[in-house]
Protein backbone atom coordinates (compact mmCIF):
# COMPACT_ATOMS: atom_id res chain seq x y z
CA UNK A 1 0.00 0.00 0.00
CA UNK A 2 3.02 2.27 0.73
CA UNK A 3 4.05 2.26 -3.32
CA UNK A 4 1.15 3.70 -4.54
CA UNK A 5 0.37 6.48 -1.64
CA UNK A 6 4.14 7.81 -2.29
CA UNK A 7 3.93 7.47 -6.06
CA UNK A 8 0.70 9.84 -5.83
CA UNK A 9 0.80 13.87 -6.33
CA UNK A 10 -1.64 15.14 -4.67
CA UNK A 11 -2.74 18.41 -5.13
CA UNK A 12 -2.16 21.52 -3.21
CA UNK A 13 -5.20 20.36 -1.13
CA UNK A 14 -4.16 16.97 -0.64
CA UNK A 15 -6.57 15.13 -2.79
CA UNK A 16 -6.07 13.37 -6.16
CA UNK A 17 -8.59 12.93 -8.47
CA UNK A 18 -10.05 9.25 -9.25
CA UNK A 19 -11.84 7.95 -12.32
CA UNK A 20 -14.63 4.86 -10.93
CA UNK A 21 -14.93 2.46 -14.31
CA UNK A 22 -17.02 -0.68 -14.58
CA UNK A 23 -14.21 -3.65 -14.54
CA UNK A 24 -16.77 -5.84 -16.39
CA UNK A 25 -17.53 -3.57 -19.72
CA UNK A 26 -14.73 -0.89 -19.08
CA UNK A 27 -17.91 2.22 -18.85
CA UNK A 28 -16.74 5.34 -16.76
CA UNK A 29 -19.42 5.67 -14.24
CA UNK A 30 -18.01 8.81 -12.46
CA UNK A 31 -14.95 10.68 -11.50
CA UNK A 32 -14.31 12.28 -7.80
CA UNK A 33 -11.41 12.54 -5.27
CA UNK A 34 -9.71 11.16 -3.11
CA UNK A 35 -7.47 12.24 0.08
CA UNK A 36 -4.50 9.56 1.51
CA UNK A 37 -7.02 8.22 4.27
CA UNK A 38 -10.44 8.04 1.68
CA UNK A 39 -7.51 5.71 -0.86
CA UNK A 40 -5.94 3.88 2.09
CA UNK A 41 -9.90 3.13 3.41
CA UNK A 42 -10.50 1.70 -0.44
CA UNK A 43 -7.14 -0.21 -0.42
CA UNK A 44 -8.17 -1.81 2.96
CA UNK A 45 -11.90 -2.23 2.35
CA UNK A 46 -12.20 -3.31 -1.08
CA UNK A 47 -14.52 -0.25 -1.38
CA UNK A 48 -14.51 2.55 -3.02
CA UNK A 49 -14.23 5.82 -0.37
CA UNK A 50 -13.68 9.08 -1.55
CA UNK A 51 -13.04 12.60 0.17
CA UNK A 52 -16.22 15.11 -0.74
CA UNK A 53 -15.31 18.40 -1.64
CA UNK A 54 -18.69 19.77 -0.62
CA UNK A 55 -19.10 18.15 2.61
CA UNK A 56 -14.98 18.02 3.86
CA UNK A 57 -15.78 14.55 4.73
CA UNK A 58 -15.17 10.82 3.67
CA UNK A 59 -17.71 9.68 1.74
CA UNK A 60 -17.89 5.77 1.51
CA UNK A 61 -19.89 5.50 -2.04
CA UNK A 62 -23.15 4.11 -1.20
CA UNK A 63 -23.32 4.80 2.21
CA UNK A 64 -27.04 6.13 1.90
CA UNK A 65 -28.24 4.62 -1.83
CA UNK A 66 -26.54 0.63 -0.71
CA UNK A 67 -25.14 1.45 -4.89
CA UNK A 68 -21.43 0.57 -3.09
CA UNK A 69 -18.05 0.12 -5.21
CA UNK A 70 -16.74 -3.34 -4.70
CA UNK A 71 -12.88 -2.47 -5.98
CA UNK A 72 -11.46 -5.14 -8.04
CA UNK A 73 -8.22 -3.11 -9.07
CA UNK A 74 -6.66 -0.05 -8.53
CA UNK A 75 -4.54 1.58 -10.85
CA UNK A 76 -2.19 5.12 -10.87
CA UNK A 77 -1.40 7.30 -13.95
CA UNK A 78 2.44 7.59 -15.70
CA UNK A 79 1.93 11.04 -13.74
CA UNK A 80 0.54 10.03 -10.17
CA UNK A 81 -1.83 12.57 -10.78
CA UNK A 82 -4.93 10.58 -11.55
CA UNK A 83 -6.14 7.03 -10.01
CA UNK A 84 -8.12 4.53 -11.56
CA UNK A 85 -10.24 1.87 -9.69
CA UNK A 86 -12.33 -0.73 -11.62
CA UNK A 87 -15.27 -1.69 -9.80
CA UNK A 88 -18.33 -3.54 -9.59
CA UNK A 89 -21.03 -1.42 -9.06
CA UNK A 90 -23.67 -2.44 -6.59
CA UNK A 91 -28.06 -1.47 -7.54
CA UNK A 92 -26.74 -0.90 -11.29
CA UNK A 93 -26.47 3.00 -10.78
CA UNK A 94 -23.23 5.33 -9.48
CA UNK A 95 -24.79 8.49 -10.24
CA UNK A 96 -26.70 10.48 -7.61
CA UNK A 97 -29.41 11.42 -10.26
CA UNK A 98 -30.53 7.73 -10.61
CA UNK A 99 -27.92 6.86 -13.76
CA UNK A 100 -25.90 3.80 -14.52
CA UNK A 101 -23.23 6.66 -15.03
CA UNK A 102 -22.56 10.32 -14.47
CA UNK A 103 -22.30 10.88 -17.97
CA UNK A 104 -25.30 10.10 -19.28
CA UNK A 105 -25.32 13.08 -20.99
CA UNK A 106 -23.47 13.58 -24.78
CA UNK A 107 -23.45 16.10 -26.98
CA UNK A 108 -24.95 15.85 -30.80
CA UNK A 109 -23.85 17.31 -33.76
CA UNK A 110 -25.58 20.61 -33.14
CA UNK A 111 -23.71 21.12 -29.55
CA UNK A 112 -27.06 20.19 -27.87
CA UNK A 113 -26.70 17.60 -25.03
CA UNK A 114 -28.88 14.33 -25.38
CA UNK A 115 -29.54 12.39 -22.40
CA UNK A 116 -28.28 8.83 -22.57
CA UNK A 117 -29.39 5.82 -20.82
CA UNK A 118 -32.39 4.90 -18.38
CA UNK A 119 -32.16 5.83 -14.76
CA UNK A 120 -31.76 2.79 -13.01
CA UNK A 121 -33.86 4.45 -9.43
CA UNK A 122 -35.62 7.71 -8.05
CA UNK A 123 -33.20 9.88 -6.80
CA UNK A 124 -36.42 11.34 -4.54
CA UNK A 125 -36.89 7.46 -3.55
CA UNK A 126 -33.36 6.77 -2.13
CA UNK A 127 -32.02 10.07 -0.90
CA UNK A 128 -33.54 12.03 2.57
Amino acid sequence: MDAILQAVKWDKNGLVPCVAQDAKDGTILMVAYMNEESLRKTILDKKACYFSRSRQKLWLKGEESGNVQHVKKIAIDCDGDCILIQVEQAGGAACHTGMRSCFYREMDEEGNLIQKGKQVFDPKKVYK
